[in-house]
Order: C-alpha cells, then structure tokens, then sequence
C-alpha cells in the first residue's frame, strides 16, 4: 500500500493524531507513559515537528501537531536530529552521528544518499508516528518479555484549521483525557499531558501551547470556560445525562462541560475548523477519489462557529 504523506503543500498544518492499543487493553502504567511521553518530544524534534500538546493514556495517547509548510533542514541541523534520535548505535541503525556528518560534509554518494532519505522524513506526521509507535512498540515488548502488534489502527487523524480558536478547542479536549477518565479532577495534576508539563516548568511544552495562548492563564480560561458565561469550576456530566440534554431535550451544554466527554468529532472526524476551511478540504478529499462529503455545523454547544467534515451517522459522543 502507498504510504499516505499528510502534508498541505506549501502550508503550515495542524494535525490531532491518536492510537489505541490492541482490544484497548489498558497496558501503560505510570513507567510506560513516562517513556511514551519521552519519546513523543524525541522523534517530534528529529521530524521537525511541534508538538502543541498531548496527552498519553494508559491505553491510547493523542497528540496535536504542527507540520511546518516547508522543510529547509542544513546538513548541521540534520545531523543534531539525527543525534536525537540515535545517540548511541544500534543493531537496526549501526551509523554514529560522526559518521554521518562526514559523508554529508565530504558530499559523498552514500552521503547524498542518506541525506535524500532523511529530508524525506523531515515534515511528515506519517513518518513521525510510524517511528514514535515503532519505536516505543520495541521498548514495550523487550521491557515485557512480549511479541506481537501493540496498536490496534495505524492511527486515527484530523486535520485541524490553523485558527487560534480551533486550535485551543481541540488542545484543551486533549488535555482534558485525565479529567474524563476520572483520574485527577485538574489537567495540572496529570503528569502524562502538555499542561501539566508546561505548569511544571517545560520548555517544550510551554512553547507548545503558545500556539494556541500566549499566557497559560487565558488557555485555562478555554479549559474550565471562564470568562465565557460559564462558572469557574471543574464541572463534569455524564455520557447518559449529556445525551438526554442533547437529544431529548434539544438543548446545549456549557463547552467546558461537553469538553469533558468524548466527543466524536474530535477523533472520528476528518476536517475541524470554520465553515469554509472544512469545505475547501472535503471537497480537495471528494476530489481525490474519495465519497462524498460535506461541512456540517458542530452541535451540543456554543463551538464559536467551528464545524467538521465527516462522514459520521451516529451520535456526538463515543
């Protein structure tokens, strides 16, 4: 099968990206999202990619990106990603990063070579997530004992309009995973997600999230909807009582409320932002060979105008 590039061709683009384990067998503990987390930031650096946020589960993870428009990467740059990546050798990856600098320095053909290969996978989510599950698949099964697929999908992806609001939106359902998995009552005190860590001081984090607020305090604001009309608390609502409000009442939900659901759009979609981007990208996918699809008007609270291109039949909540 041709391997998909998620690219917009001369475009920054952001993507929600996720993966589930095998049967959604809960197999990560407190040591296994701590290497996941690791090696998410590790292989986003030597892709050239920047994490906005994430967030890592004890049976899935999902992480939001930025792909760059283009990818320029110096022979200097090359080779500190790939030190990144490979600081020591390996079986399945001999070279030193010694070694390949002076091929790339020296213009060599196995240096031209190398370089082509690595530029391919500069910029590209496909490539970034194909290593990163790689990767922690074969820490995973060393450290157990184990054999055998880890991950269940290759992986699920939306593709999200570069506007601040559509971003925060879909960053805050990220972080909010903890919250809706009853494990902490506050993203800050998860340790597993991109706020907690930038609240804890994290370089990377912290300039993660300034694509969707300069100041934490106001990306708080998104996650428990101050300053929205809505009250200044931790609210939390059940699937069954959300669909009851939604469905047979035909009424809305405060967003900090229905934020702490699991919301199919956000994962099961396949375009998020406003009304115009989502049209232009289904109708880009339509025309590629795909089914039909069109831009529906997200529902079940005030989305600030955001809509989803889907092709979904059942209901808002998984």
């Amino acid at each position: 099968m041709r391997r998909k590039r998620m690219r917009l061709d001369g475009q920054t683009a952001y993507y929600h990206v996720m993966s589930r384990t095998v049967n959604g067998e809960a197999l990560f503990g407190d040591r296994e999202r701590e290497v996941l987390r690791k090696i998410i930031w590790q292989v986003a650096d030597f892709s050239g990619i920047r994490v906005v946020t994430y967030a890592v589960m004890k049976n899935h993870f999902h992480i939001l990106v930025e792909v760059p428009a283009e990818v320029d990467v110096s022979d200097e740059e090359l080779v500190r990603r790939y030190r990144r990546l490979y600081p020591k050798p390996t079986p399945w990856n001999p070279m030193r990063a010694e070694v390949l600098e002076g091929h790339l320095r020296d213009n060599t053909l196995e240096g031209m070579d190398l370089r082509k290969s690595l530029l391919r996978r500069m910029g590209d989510i496909s490539w970034m997530m194909k290593t990163l599950k790689q990767r922690f698949t074969l820490w995973f099964n060393r450290s157990r004992d184990r054999f055998g697929p880890l991950w269940c999908e290759r992986f699920k992806s939306v593709l999200v309009e570069g506007d601040r609001w559509a971003l925060r939106t879909v960053a805050a359902y990220i972080d909010l995973n903890a919250v809706r998995a009853g494990l902490v009552e506050d993203p800050k005190d998860y340790r597993f997600c991109g706020y907690a860590e930038a609240l804890g001081g994290g370089r990377m984090a912290r300039a993660g999230l300034s694509v969707v607020d300069k100041d934490l305090a106001g990306y708080r604001q998104t996650l428990y909807g101050v300053g929205a009309g809505e009250k200044a608390e931790k609210c939390s609502i059940s699937r069954e009582e959300a669909v009851r409000v939604l469905e047979e009442e035909k009424g809305k939900l405060p967003l900090s409320v229905v934020l702490r659901c699991r919301v199919r759009y956000f994962t099961d979609g396949m375009v998020l932002g406003s009304r115009s981007f989502v049209e232009e990208h289904v109708q880009t996918q339509s025309s590629a060979g795909k089914r039909t699809r069109r831009a529906h008007a997200m529902s079940g609270a005030d989305w600030g105008g955001l809509a989803v291109g889907t092709g979904l039949r059942k209901g808002l909540f998984e």
